[in-house]
């Protein structure tokens, strides 16, 4: 470890150990990258998305008071409905009229059983085209010891997929230019689910714990519920948390992220929202700000796209709206990450970065034509993203 390596560390001590966070502070040495040693990364992860408050003294109380929320959310949302039906069909008096699974009351627990595992198809199609590692195929040290206690039969997620008829693709939830999420050279998804090794009873893998989060999310936000490319989002958190060496963190890795991933989605939802695309807080705005910005910052270069009529959109979208987390390996991203969250006026620097990568080959982009140019742009490839994040930082410096 190189003694500049180690002073970055000491700062971030310092800084983190205070009664009362400096948060700018934390934030300047957050957007320079944070190092992973010690759980850094994961406390300002924590502090950053306002998941932690700044007064340290507080600290223990308010993750007791989320994680038992959490454990609440989980006896509510997934083992009560689980009991609910496996209750229902012990004997022909227990369905009632109100209960019948058949009952058309949009309001009857059955419908919203089913209506559930509408959201949890996609959900559970998604979460196992996970990033080519494989980390999220792997057993969690930390089980859900509440859904898999071997003293009851609660009804898991996984159960409850495999139980179910309904063909996923009648139910998938997608937005305009999110059809094809993924690229097809950063992820390489199993060809069949039946590639995802089996675990034995009483353990779970980390996709199964990113697709209770997720479920969760959509159980508590029925406006937005889920859409494809939420996956993406949470993905990259609950690596870092469960990643985290203190194991005492690493435990709850599980209920943080479900807190910190809700805290993000409260500040880019909007770009989930169809119906808020063409409002200033949409993603299309968006898109259009990356154009301006390059147009102010490389005339040629925009002059030459809109020629060849390659619209944002074609690119763009998902590059914001995924957060960059699927153009770059995840210790990229990770590390992306650590700059955008550190953004005090809150991912302006995620539309400087995107201006950023198409600076940087410009070269490659003047000289192709559109097919070339859509592929370079589908498939980005400069690898190194500490230059990208440099570049950006320079046309913030110049605005």
């Amino acid at each position: 470890m190189s003694s500049l390596h180690k002073s970055r560390i000491a700062d971030f001590q310092d800084v983190l150990k205070e009664p009362t966070i400096a948060l700018e502070k934390l934030q300047e040495l957050s957007f320079s990258g944070i190092p992973c040693e010690g759980g850094l990364r994961c406390l300002c992860w924590k502090i950053l998305l306002n998941y932690l408050p700044l007064e340290r003294a507080s600290w223990t109380s308010i993750l007791a008071k989320q994680r038992e929320l959490y454990s609440q959310f989980l006896r509510e949302m997934i083992i009560q409905p689980g009991i609910a039906k496996a209750n229902m069909g012990v004997s022909r008096e227990d369905v009632t009229f109100e209960d019948h699974p058949l009952n058309p009351n949009p309001d009857s627990r059955w419908n919203t059983y089913f209506k559930d595992n509408e959201v949890l198809l996609q959900i559970d199609k998604d979460v196992r085209l996970c990033p080519d590692i494989s980390f999220f195929q792997r057993a969690t040290e930390y089980p859900c010891l509440l859904i898999l206690d071997p003293q009851n039969e609660f009804e898991t997620l996984r159960k409850r997929v495999e139980q179910t008829t309904l063909k996923s693709q009648t139910v998938a939830r997608n937005r305009s230019g999110v059809t094809n999420m993924s690229s097809p050279h950063k992820n390489a998804a199993p060809s069949s689910v039946n590639e995802y090794q089996v675990l034995p009873n009483g353990c779970e893998a980390h996709w199964e714990v990113v697709e209770r989060i997720l479920f969760i999310y959509a159980k508590l936000n029925p406006g937005i519920a889920y859409v494809q490319g939420m996956n993406e989002i949470v993905g990259p958190l609950y690596y870092t948390f469960a990643t985290d060496p203190n194991s005492e963190w690493k435990e709850h890795a599980e209920a943080d992220t479900f807190f910190c991933f809700t805290n993000l989605m409260a500040e880019i939802r909007d770009n989930f929202i169809k119906s808020l695309d063409d409002s200033q807080c949409g993603i299309t705005y968006k898109m259009e700000k990356v154009y301006s910005t390059l147009k102010d910052k490389d005339m040629e270069l925009y002059l030459k796209l809109q020629e060849q009529n390659i619209k944002p959109q074609f690119f763009a979208f998902r590059w914001l709206t995924l957060l960059l987390s699927q153009e770059f390996l995840l210790p990229d991203v990770i590390r992306i990450w650590d700059s955008l969250f550190a953004d005090n006026s809150r991912f302006d620097f995620l539309l400087l970065v995107c201006c950023a990568m198409l600076i940087l080959i410009r070269e490659h982009l003047l000289e192709g034509d559109f097919t070339v140019n859509m592929r370079l742009l589908q498939d980005y490839p400069i690898t190194d993203v500490c230059q990208i994040l440099q570049k950006a930082k320079e046309l913030q410096d110049s605005q």
